[in-house]
């Protein structure tokens, strides 16, 4: 058998064995200028019995065939295509050779493997990921809204520049008559927050900011901010902060479930450690609103299920502030009926709660009449509670005892303070 010439000779050759394609040849209709296939007459229709046949191979010539071994090789040929290439590998010696080495070049680019995963990737992922970042305790649900808000304000601060962080901030609050305000900077907020948040770290064993304020740690978060104003500037006031509201965060996902229950000194009442926690995250947030007004800065307000715990904190000591701004509690007589209010905030972190007027102690009594409807938006609710507008603005849909509602709306407003 000879071989066919390319331009430079014929020369005899021994039979080769035919070449499959590595895979099936793709369809795409491409043919090289003046190699269209032939017409022929349209295929009769096929019987259900009649044998699949392959493609029949077109004729083309050498220097066409030999142009197309690449494309064979990455299965880009029609189906002619690789018909016509295939049966020409068995007659031409040398572009069969040529087509070995390609198809072992392609093999290279396309290893076999299998779909399956490596069995140990999941573990070389994660130890990978722990190696940059070392895996975090569960935090307490009641601590998560502190985490998100100081870690939030931690990233507004540090996207500021020098000229920013001394930026004048207004802190206001309801005075029990009207809104009564403070100018401070940045810096003085970063302060009030940071010697505020050693309440929460005395029970905890946490060392206090206020080491040698020794009158000031015992007194409540008015004294203890005037106090660390009173200090000389720190430098590192934001990596002081930072640091301990991390610490913070991580002796209580170490404490125990019992740590929930750690009383908390504000100075004149205390309230349990997970109140306490929520109650700073509920500051904070506040406050970082503060300072992002005053410089320009947007600052959405807390994810959904964290503002719902920092409303639900405040709706339940609203009975007692009601209490105290009447200076004395009215508790129900035997028998008697406890006066509620159904407060209704509306959101996604809003809800509804049945605030009694009686004293905090009558929230269990079997008896109770409903005298006043009171409906707040949450964000309304909010800028309420933190003194930001009296009772008198709040914008609340109200309905029945007049004076019950105007009880709940102050006792709201009277919860802030600097």
């Amino acid at each position: 058998m000879s071989a066919r010439g390319d331009g430079e000779g014929d020369r005899p050759v021994a039979p080769r064995p035919h070449i499959p394609s590595p895979r099936p040849a793709a369809e795409d209709g491409r043919w090289p200028p003046g190699a269209a296939p032939r017409e022929s007459a349209p295929p009769a229709a096929a019987s259900p019995a009649a044998p699949h046949l392959p493609p029949a191979a077109v004729e083309l010539p050498h220097s066409v065939l030999r142009a197309l071994l690449g494309a064979w090789a990455l299965s880009a040929c029609s189906a002619e295509e690789a018909a016509a290439v295939e049966v020409h590998l068995t007659d031409c010696g040398r572009c069969a050779d040529e087509a070995l080495r390609l198809r072992d070049a392609v093999g290279l680019l396309h290893p076999q493997g299998g779909l399956d995963l490596d069995p140990a990737l999941r573990s070389q992922v994660l130890e990978g990921c722990l190696a940059r970042r070392p895996a975090h305790p569960a935090i307490p649900g009641w601590a998560a809204p502190y985490d998100a808000e100081t870690a939030r304000f931690d990233a507004l601060l540090r996207d500021m520049g020098e000229a920013e962080w001394r930026a004048a901030v207004r802190l206001r609050w309801f005075d029990g008559e009207r809104i009564a305000s403070r100018e401070t900077t940045v810096e003085g907020v970063l302060g009030h927050l940071f010697a505020v948040d050693g309440l929460v770290a005395a029970p905890l064993g946490l060392p206090d900011p206020l080491r040698a304020e020794t009158a000031a740690r015992e007194g409540g978060p008015t004294a203890r901010t005037h106090a660390y104003w009173g200090l000389p500037r720190s430098a590192e006031l934001r990596d002081r902060w930072r640091t301990q509201s991390r610490t913070l965060i991580g002796t209580v996902s170490h404490a125990g479930p019992e740590a929930a229950l750690l009383p908390v000194s504000y100075g004149g009442f205390s309230m349990p450690l997970r109140a306490a926690f929520l109650e700073r995250a509920f500051e904070c947030w506040v406050h970082a609103g503060d300072v992002a007004e005053a410089v320009d800065y947007p600052h959405p307000p807390p994810e959904g299920p964290h503002l719902r715990q920092m409303i639900e904190l405040s709706a339940r000591m609203l009975p007692e502030t009601i209490a105290a701004t009447r200076q004395a509690g009215r508790p129900a007589p035997d028998g008697g009926t406890v006066r509620t209010v159904r407060l209704e905030i509306e959101g996604p972190g809003g809800g509804t709660w049945d605030i009694p007027l009686d004293g905090p102690g009558t929230a269990a009594h079997p008896r109770t009449e409903t005298v006043a409807h009171v409906a707040l938006e949450e964000a309304e609710f909010c800028r309420l509670s933190a003194g930001h507008i009296t009772p008198m603005d709040a914008a609340a849909g109200q309905h029945g005892d007049r004076q019950a509602v105007w009880d709940v709306l102050f006792a709201a407003a009277s919860m802030s303070r600097l």
